[in-house]
């Protein structure tokens, strides 16, 4: 038999006869051992099957119970037998998708009788008792005719229908994937047999219509997840947990800081503790990034559809936008015709027409653009949630223009911002560099430019960072920010994205220094931010509500012991106040236990007593949060404390 090289990732090569599998290459050629922590492989790049055959030479790396792709295929391998043992508990289930998601995995089914806390119990019961099994996935690739016999006999019409519609894009065969007496058609990998896949829980169910449209049949969607064992799977319930106690949709009303209502659904009303939060990261940011060049602007929140139409948001984004009647149209017109203006849902496009409104030059660029205007953008009712996604919003926005061969420094320039915000909150960030896509504008030698400046101005940052290949906007390359907040939670939030379309649909232009007043200038996105709404959202999460006394709607709350207490504890209040710091005062006839535990339940960075002893010192008795008694000090001696630890992190 002919023989294949396969190439490892340390650039050895190892021949082999071709026909090898994937599993008893490794077993032969790299050792038993990582073939029993072996989940799958990447031959040339691509997850495969341990029981696939090498035909021809390849790169080959093998993928462990160690990494997070490892861990993703056993959850998709948890789908298919959780699904089999949904079908045998309860006969006549159809089942549709079972994909894997963060954190785990889900499977819709169609049933008429609801699944309930018991039956979920005995799933997940069920469930781990087949991964024990020992049940071996094997691939087999079948023709159109024959998925669709095979699944017409099992009564599964929802899969009927997704091989009709694979069958559509041109597709001649499909690939089955079983494990005991199973069978799926799915495009895999899987694991080589189910007890690789560790241990199940169920987490929940919910309905969800197919395919996710009105109208069509309602399923049920089992949620799970999977680890490769128990431990793991703990600490997960663990952070969970954790992350239910710090959910801002829960924490935000209880700290009285927004509120939701249901003649205004996604969009917050900022109590007066939650608009200080708003206010001081609103002035924060505006002092930062003036303070850098940015010049603050305001534009309406009214446009006709021209400018959408000129932006191209009219025909694509159309579904998005809160349209509005002009109330000078013809009565008679159908109510689509008449809906001529709409509710701005970014502020990019007002923006080029400021900078237009001006002959600009050379010498003027970079020019930098900050609101912070109110947008609006029409999200489907079932996917609001909380902050983190709703209807109306604001954003620390800047549109920057300037030339190409400022693009790096520019970048750069953002970096360092961005570092101060993130870094004051304790917020790590890594980066995503998005190239250009199959579908783009602009010629090659442009976005070799372009990407060349972003790469540049990446790597001299000294971030981590992945290549996302394809992945950029049709207008440029892009770089995106990913925060960590302190459950080990990922977020995205800024993105810097270079824009060579806009200058050409709104003709912006600059003089250079040539004297041709024809030059375009490159646009640049970015908000640092992201939304005030779901920075706020994730910073409550990564506080759990107890935030910095710089961002604290309350720095300190004064508490006295008794009645006698209350003028001087009054008159304390009112010198900090004067100093610009936000304070309470609790002189309530409360016991001093209960006053001192009310100010813990709303988080305050300090809390501070005032009896005799203070009163005859002309002190004050702090003790932080869920922290040290401090004792008894001077009020200055606080109030030096409080200068440094109420500063603000970031600003001009």
């Amino acid at each position: 038999m002919s023989q294949v090289n396969v190439t490892l990732p340390d650039g050895s090569q190892k021949a082999v006869e071709a026909g090898t599998t994937i599993g008893e290459f490794i077993a032969s050629q790299i050792g038993a051992g990582l073939l029993k922590a072996a989940i799958v492989a990447k031959v040339n790049g691509e997850l495969s099957d341990l029981s696939r055959t090498l035909d021809a030479d390849a790169s080959l790396e093998v993928v462990t119970n160690k990494s997070k792709e490892g861990l993703d295929v056993a959850r998709h391998s948890a789908a298919h037998v959780m699904a089999s043992v949904v079908q045998r508990l309860f006969p006549g289930t159809q089942v549709t998708i079972g994909p894997t998601i963060e954190d785990g995995f889900y499977y819709d089914f169609f049933r008429e009788t609801p699944f309930t806390p018991d039956d979920l119990a005995k799933i997940e019961k069920e469930t781990n008792a087949e991964l024990a099994k020992k049940l071996k996935f094997t691939r087999k690739e079948v023709s159109a005719d024959e998925a669709k016999a095979l699944f017409a006999s099992k009564g599964e019409s929802f899969k009927l229908e997704i091989i009709d519609d694979i069958v559509s894009k041109g597709a001649k065969t499909l690939t089955l994937y079983q494990h005991g007496d199973w069978v799926d058609f799915c495009r895999g990998p899987h694991v080589p047999s189910s007890e690789k896949i560790g241990v199940v829980k169920i987490m929940s169910v919910a309905g969800a219509y197919w395919r996710g449209k009105p109208g069509n049949p309602m399923l049920q969607r089992i949620y799970g997840t999977a680890f490769f064992n128990k431990k793991d799977l703990e600490e997960h319930l663990r952070r969970l947990e954790e992350a239910k106690k710090r959910d801002h949709r829960r924490l935000g009303p209880q700290l009285g800081l927004f509120a939701f209502h249901e003649y205004a659904p996604g969009a917050a009303f900022w109590l007066p503790k939650g608009s200080v939060i708003v206010h001081t990261l609103q002035e924060a940011m505006r002092s930062m990034v003036l303070a850098n060049g940015y010049q603050e602007v305001h534009t309406p929140l009214l446009f006709n559809k021209k400018l959408w139409e000129t932006s191209g948001h009219w025909g694509k984004y159309k579904e998005n936008m809160f349209l509005v009647v002009d109330s000078e149209s013809d009565p008679s017109l159908p109510l689509e015709e008449r809906c001529t203006q709409s509710l701005k849902p970014m502020n990019c496009p007002s923006h080029h027409l400021i900078y237009k409104m001006a002959k600009r030059s050379y010498r003027e660029l970079p020019i930098r653009y900050f609101t912070t205007d109110v947008l609006h953008r029409n999200e489907a009712s079932g996917t609001l949630s909380g902050l983190t996604r709703v209807r109306q919003f604001q954003q620390d926005d800047s549109h920057i223009y300037l030339s190409q061969d400022q693009v790096a420094e520019e970048v750069g320039a953002i970096f360092e911002l961005m570092k101060r915000v993130y870094g004051s909150v304790g917020l790590p960030f890594e980066a995503k560099f998005s190239t250009r896509p199959e579908m783009r504008l602009g010629s090659d030698a442009l976005w070799d430019k372009a990407e060349g400046s972003l790469k540049e101005a990446l790597e001299a940052t000294g971030l981590d960072w992945e290549l996302h290949e394809g992945d950029g906007a049709f207008y440029g390359p892009k770089i995106d920010f990913v925060v960590t907040d302190s459950l080990g939670r990922k977020w995205q939030l800024c993105t810097i994205q270079l824009d060579y379309l806009a200058p050409e649909r709104f003709d912006l232009t600059y003089t250079g220094r040539d004297n041709d007043s024809s030059h375009r200038p490159v646009v640049i996105h970015r908000a640092i931010f992201g939304s005030f709404e779901r920075f706020i959202a994730i910073l409550l999460e990564h506080f759990g509500g107890a935030f910095p006394a710089w961002l604290a709607p309350v720095q300190a709350r004064l508490i006295t012991v008794a009645d006698r207490h209350n003028a001087y504890a009054m008159d304390a209040a009112a010198k900090l106040r004067a100093l610009g710091f936000r304070i309470e005062v609790d002189t309530s006839n409360e016991k001093l236990g209960a006053k001192i535990r009310d100010a813990q339940l709303m988080k305050i960075p300090f809390t501070c007593v005032i009896g005799d002893n203070e009163v005859e010192q002309g002190g004050i008795s702090p003790r932080r949060y869920a922290g040290a008694d401090l004792k008894c000090m001077p009020l200055s001696q606080f109030i030096d404390l409080l200068k440094v630890e109420a500063a603000l992190p970031f600003g001009g």
